[in-house]
């Protein structure tokens, strides 16, 4: 148990009824949790007000409540009412006090940009612990604390969950953990309270204008990690992307850039680009990755100068560097017996689809041709829907409309969206099928000896949500059980 005061340093109160010299057992948002002599933090999210659960959670216990609403008119005997003004900030700082600030005793990197912050901090967790250290990941595919995985719904936790995942970290002398940091997460303050050793900018580009409304907000807000750095940190920074600069306007942090078309402090070349790898000029060292393409190339760029900030030896990280495997649903590939090459990628935005297959069409040696297999998820940003059906009719010989995670959505208006970003040059190579176990298996029928299929949008997912529920779904098993059916 903790002193509820002690739980409440450094969180902004406007007024407290009762006292605060009390224990807790333990903090929670959620009403459905509330045990006895716990605190219940009453936050507005996007779909509930915790507010209307006040009541609720003091009948099953709670012995504080936390609000940044007015204060209560009628307040309950026995339970202390504290006032805020920010019940997500309150509730982020609390959570770091009440596992004892877990992020001062590790080395915490934030990666944050539309793309390609998977890749890097997952990446970066192998990297650390090939070169013998305990390290600690919070990814939109998993939580690693040390060698032991836990699952994860969200790219960024909740508050709570990260800190307690922090603690699990101290617990097990981790040194160093990688973060993935979005939008959502920093603009829900889930990150406040956190110590950060330092923090990553990959690239921006049209994502979760649902959420943020414009695109402005959507930059500004992922400038927040950045300006809320110490002193102390550092601060890295894509420049070929041109809001790079703009995550450094505001920051005490030592800063740092990193560019393949322009002057920075680490800058890369790509030499060599084929399907088992390519040949990297990093600075004046040249380094072999299995990873490919040039979105691959900033991946490693970024990677390479953070290890170097963190003080890993350079020839040893180049080293290591080398010996790096693609995380899951990234660019993951295989070739079938009938040298038809499937290629699974999280690619969910106009930007890394684009990515893509800009890679893909530089790997091509003849005549093969492209099948993009491509959807786009329901209840998030519709503004990219045409995008990316123009960008998978143009750039592929054959693209197949179809669902990806409908969520409430219905699966057929979404691919008319898509379908409505087709130029009429490109409406013969393109096919709508909603079934997306269908879709795939028409791709692996119309395939042909060395052709190329690519299946995007849902990457390392192995479920697909439609109308709050979750049936198994992975990409990578049905196109390779298509693909292996159709070998015999």
């Amino acid at each position: 148990m903790k002193i509820l005061k002690d739980i409440l340093y450094g969180v902004g109160l406007t007024a407290v009824n009762g006292s605060t010299n009390i224990m807790v057992n333990s903090i929670r948002f959620d009403s459905r949790k509330v045990g006895l002599d716990d605190v219940f933090v009453a936050v507005r999210g996007t779909v509930t007000d915790g507010h209307e659960y006040i009541e609720k959670a003091i009948a099953s216990g709670a012995k504080a409540i936390i609000v940044c609403e007015e204060l209560p008119a009628e307040m309950v005997n026995e339970v202390t009412f504290v006032q805020v003004r920010d019940g997500n900030e309150a509730l982020a700082i609390m959570a770091s006090n009440f596992y004892e600030n877990p992020s001062r005793n590790l080395k915490l990197v934030g990666v944050t940009g539309t793309n390609g912050k998977t890749t890097i901090s997952s990446l970066l967790y192998q990297l650390f612990k090939k070169a013998g250290y305990k390290v600690g990941l919070i990814s939109t595919i998993k939580v690693m604390v040390d060698d032991k995985e836990y699952p994860t719904m969200h790219t960024t936790p909740d508050a709570l969950a990260i800190n307690r995942h922090l603690d699990l970290m101290n617990e097990a002398g981790v040194e160093f953990c990688f973060m993935e940091v979005s939008s959502h997460g920093i603009h829900q303050k889930r990150t406040k309270g956190l110590v950060f050793e330092g923090a990553i900018f990959t690239n921006l580009s049209h994502d979760h204008l649902d959420y943020h409304k414009t695109f402005a907000e959507y930059r500004d807000t992922k400038k927040i990690l950045f300006d809320e750095l110490d002193k102390k940190a550092f601060a890295l920074t894509n420049i070929d992307d041109k809001n790079g600069l703009i995550m450094l306007q505001n920051t005490k942090a030592k800063k740092f850039t990193y560019a393949m078309k322009t002057f920075a402090d680490y800058r890369a070349q790509v030499l060599e680009n084929q399907f088992d790898g390519q040949l990297l000029k990093v600075n004046d060292n040249e380094l072999w990755t299995k990873l490919i393409g040039h979105f691959n190339a900033y991946n490693m760029l970024a990677i390479y100068a953070t290890a170097e900030l963190l003080g890993l030896e350079k020839l040893e990280t180049l080293r290591l560097l080398s010996e790096l495997d693609n995380v899951d649903g990234r660019f993951q590939y295989f070739i079938s017996k009938d040298k038809i090459t499937a290629i699974v990628d999280y690619a969910h935005t106009p930007d890394a689809l684009k990515n893509v297959l800009e890679t893909i069409n530089t790997l091509r040696t003849g005549n093969e041709n492209v099948i993009t297999v491509v959807g786009c998820g329901g209840d998030r940003d519709s503004s990219k829907r045409p995008v990316m059906g123009y960008i998978a009719s143009e750039m592929s010989n054959k693209a197949i409309f179809t669902s990806d995670n409908p969520r409430s959505e219905s699966p057929s208006a979404i691919i008319e969206e898509m379908e409505a970003g087709v130029e009429m040059q490109n409406k013969q190579k393109v096919l709508s099928i909603e079934n997306r176990d269908q879709a795939i298996k028409a791709a692996c029928q119309l395939a042909l000896a060395k052709d190329i299929i690519l299946v995007a949008g849902k990457g390392h997912e192995t479920y697909q949500e439609t109308n709050g529920k979750r049936i198994d779904f992975d990409d990578f098993k049905i196109i390779k059980g298509y693909l292996d059916s159709l070998n015999k």
